[in-house]
């Protein structure tokens, strides 16, 4: 494929570890068990994997409170299960991200403990130590952002769950500590990193009151101007680059927290980040017009800013697309958003499971492991739903693990796994399959142009991808009703549909949730 390049025009495929495969029987899964599932995600045709935290975690925040960045947690495997995996995923095409959480750390962290001893140890401002609570900052998780540490005799800040204290990036010891975990892992392979929560690195050096608004938490009942995007953040990021350009084709993602459109311009300019989140496509209602309003938002912002844009349908954050959008075990919506994402002019990255149209689990309150969902039930239910157990087949926790898993396996595994949907043509899995393939085989649908049509019948979706010498027609029908449609008027061929093989005349009838591709002849 001429001028293919893996972080641009691949698709992005993230596993949540401890949920893929278990290979230790120990009820999670672990790095072995991505390995061997490679076979499995070289027939899907993704071409790099975003590995969410597998470093040593107490699990106060599952995987995200990290007490030592630059090993294996024993329960997931040691770093030579890293470096096979990074060695076998090398040798089939397969590039690896990590997740970097370098915003705070577990209060189990070497560096934590040592700072809570007293106010003149070596490490004692690597942390934000206050003798009193000195502003208004809430924590994400809910009550106040300052806990009292009765060993140091002060107050600590986190963002997140007290056992998540955030490090002092204004202290230059700390920033080449956190660069050097950055330089570990590109020397083991790892071909790119997504930065988790990246642009609240730096707070405001005089800790000044974020002004009120109106929001139904209290992390919502402010604007964060203070706790967050500090001028300083740019050169922070240029180091990386800097770093990231010394060795080949390496990528680094943002999760831009509370992500604007100036702030994706601001973090992606030249020798910053290659790209950046932006969730506005991935909370869209299930309409034609929302997903066409973030899409152009996107394609306008891409345009302004020269950065190439990114899709997302879910992650290990959100509730899963067929959650959503679904009705019940019906997968015609879940086609929908999947042709979308992977006919769209941008990366794309899928969660697991995505591709055979997992649902989310459902828990009783008493089941709850996720911070938020135990804070804030029955209004926020957390985000265990989505992390449950991947389903490879109807056996026994769906093939997963031979013990008891940390999560329930859905329900539903008995017929919706990977096994099943392999024999079955007109799988989610097939389809999904088929589309990528179309995706690496036609560089229009990577980088052509798209052109959106405007006049369309209700719930029904239509776009040009087009480029100097090619010509794609994406037809959605969103509808559970049949769908008149008149083309353009030219000679079309069918590219890609599961009802039909060719087309007769300039007006046809999209049956009930159909997807269609026509080229131009």
């Amino acid at each position: 494929m001429d001028d293919f390049l893996w972080w641009r025009d691949g698709v992005i495929y993230q596993i949540y570890p401890r949920s893929f495969n278990d290979t230790n029987g120990n009820g999670l899964g672990d790095l072995a068990g991505i390995t061997a599932r490679l076979g499995y995600l070289v027939e899907l045709g993704v071409d790099a994997l975003w590995l969410s935290p597998f470093y040593p975690t107490p699990d106060a925040d599952f995987g995200y409170d990290i007490s030592n960045h630059v090993d294996v947690d024993p329960r997931f495997g040691t770093l030579d299960d890293f470096d096979k995996l990074v060695e076998e995923s090398h040798k089939k095409g397969i590039r690896i991200i990590l997740d970097l959480v370098l915003n705070h750390v577990s209060d189990q962290h070497a560096w934590f403990q040592e700072s809570r001893v007293d106010d003149t140890n070596p490490k004692h401002d690597w942390f934000l130590w206050q003798d009193q609570i000195p502003n208004n900052w809430e924590s994400v998780f809910g009550g106040k952002a300052w806990t009292y540490d009765k060993k140091r005799g002060q107050y600590y800040y986190h963002m997140f769950v007290k056992e998540q204290p955030d490090v002092n990036w204004r202290k230059a010891e700390v920033r080449k500590a956190q660069m050097d975990v950055v330089r570990f892992w590109l020397e083991r392979g790892a071909d790119g990193f997504r930065l988790d929560v990246f642009n609240v690195y730096f707070k405001d050096d005089q800790l000044r009151n974020n002004p009120k608004k109106f929001g139904r938490r209290a992390f919502e009942r402010q604007h964060h101007i203070y706790d967050g995007d500090q001028p300083e953040m740019e050169s922070v990021l240029e180091e990386m680059r800097a770093m990231l350009d010394e060795y080949p084709e390496r990528y680094a993602v943002g999760e831009t927290f509370f992500a604007t459109r100036e702030k994706i311009k601001r973090y992606n300019r030249a020798g910053r980040l290659h790209a950046a989140f932006d969730f506005e496509y991935l909370w869209s209602k299930y309409k034609p017009e929302k997903f066409l309003k973030a899409i152009e938002n996107w394609e306008s912002l891409a345009e302004e800013a020269n950065i190439f844009p990114n899709y997302v349908l879910s992650n290990h954050d959100t509730p899963r697309p067929a959650t959503r959008y679904g009705k019940g075990e019906d997968d015609g919506r879940i086609k929908i958003v999947m042709a979308m994402l992977l006919t769209m002019r941008g990366t794309p990255f899928l969660y697991y499971g995505e591709e055979i149209g997992m649902r989310d689990i459902s828990l009783k309150r008493s089941e709850i492991m996720d911070p938020p969902g135990i804070k804030y039930w029955p209004f926020n239910k957390g985000r265990d739903g989505c992390r449950s157990p991947m389903q490879w087949d109807d056996s026994m926790n769906a093939g997963f693990s031979k013990t008891k898993p940390w999560l329930p396996v859905h329900p539903n595994h008995k017929k919706r796994n990977v096994k099943n949907q392999q024999k079955d043509e007109n799988s989610v899995f097939n389809f999904t399959r088929k589309l990528i393939a179309l995706r690496k085989e036609y560089k229009t649908l990577r980088q052509g142009d798209i052109i959106p049509f405007t006049e369309m019948p209700k719930d029904m979706m239509a776009y040009l991808r087009k480029s100097d010498d090619e010509e794609i027609l994406v037809l959605l029908n969103f509808s559970k009703k049949k769908k008149k449609i008149t083309l353009p008027k030219m000679s079309w061929e069918v590219l890609f549909s599961e009802t039909r093989n060719d087309i007769s005349g300039n007006t046809i009838m999209l049956s009930t949730h159909e997807v269609l591709l026509l080229k131009k002849k």
